[in-house]
């Protein structure tokens, strides 16, 4: 693992592969780690590495201190501080589902640091109408204080232990069967800690503040404008089969970056939300030509 230091604390990463050029930076789902991606790295081109991280609140990352809640633009700085921690003038990013939409705000903003995007499942942000925005709003508020009483809590007392088997099917059930039950170890691992009460139980050990994270919400106007601005990027969306999270209401953002964008792609692989976990040889199927045509060995000069 790599530790590298943000101002709350620090981010933990794990540099795979060649370590002479600017890797890929990958980044997890939703209330994922760096595991997300055990079983598609080994299918990826060999001529660059892959520096994976767990997004703060993450895995093995430092969690925010008591009293401040998990924010999308504290996911944007992240990128930010590392490409600065490592001096890269330009990043390569691979996202998944949270962290797809959290490119996409990227892209938008930074294109001209951007020379490649993989994206995986999630082509746009989430769309709210006022009511339900408002709705959110409250109820994220209201459960976040909650889930920060639990955390002051828990330095003083330990949470709930389950077995191992148990922890599988929670999580299987927690991601609506995307994440298939064989796989989950690979998520776990870094998401739970031994408890010291029972010897064959577990606890999570991420932040369950993470789970009322505030998202960036836009309207559809607002993301067909984001996506304007994402020119000449290598960009590339493979959406699981099975998946409904890229939907009629995605149209407009693909539209617009179909033809704004020479290089843009998407493609759909068989799988669920969790394709590039599931079904890696397909996944890798369709970016690795991606990859070796837009960062060919040859072409490397960092």
């Amino acid at each position: 693992d790599v530790r590298i230091n943000m101002p709350w604390g620090y981010v933990v990463g794990r540099w795979y592969g060649n370590r002479q050029v600017r890797p890929i930076l990958a980044l997890h789902g939703w209330l994922d780690n760096l595991g997300t991606w055990d079983k598609l790295l080994p299918l990826l081109p060999k001529h660059l590495g892959v520096l994976c991280i767990d997004l703060p609140g993450h895995g093995y990352s430092s969690k925010l201190p008591e009293g401040i809640a998990y924010h999308f633009v504290d996911y944007l700085c992240v990128i930010l501080r590392i490409m600065e921690e490592y001096n890269w003038p330009k990043v390569s990013l691979m996202a998944h589902s949270m962290s797809a939409m959290l490119c996409f705000i990227f892209a938008s903003l930074y294109p001209h640091r951007l020379d490649m995007l993989i994206s995986i499942d999630i082509v746009r942000t989430r769309y709210r109408k006022p009511p339900s925005q408002i709705d959110y709003l409250r109820t994220n508020i209201e459960r976040y204080m909650v889930e920060d009483e639990r955390f002051a809590n828990a330095k003083r007392e330990e949470p709930p232990a389950y077995t191992w088997q148990d922890l599988e099917h929670v999580l299987h059930k927690g991601s609506s069967n995307s994440v298939a039950l064989e796989n989950c170890h690979h998520i776990l691992e870094r998401n739970v800690a031994k408890s010291s009460k029972y010897p064959d139980k577990y606890f999570f050990s991420r932040d369950g503040r993470c789970k009322y994270y505030f998202e960036f919400h836009t309207s559809p106007p607002f993301a067909a404008e984001l996506a304007r601005t994402i020119r000449n990027v290598p960009y590339c969306v493979i959406k699981g089969s099975e998946s409904n999270f890229i939907d009629e209401e995605s149209q407009e953002v693909i539209d617009i970056l179909r033809s704004n964008n020479p290089h843009f792609q998407l493609h759909e692989v068989e799988g669920t939300h969790h394709v590039h976990l599931n079904n890696a040889p397909g996944v890798a199927a369709v970016i690795n030509p991606f990859i070796m045509h837009h960062r060919p060995p040859q072409l490397e000069t960092w």
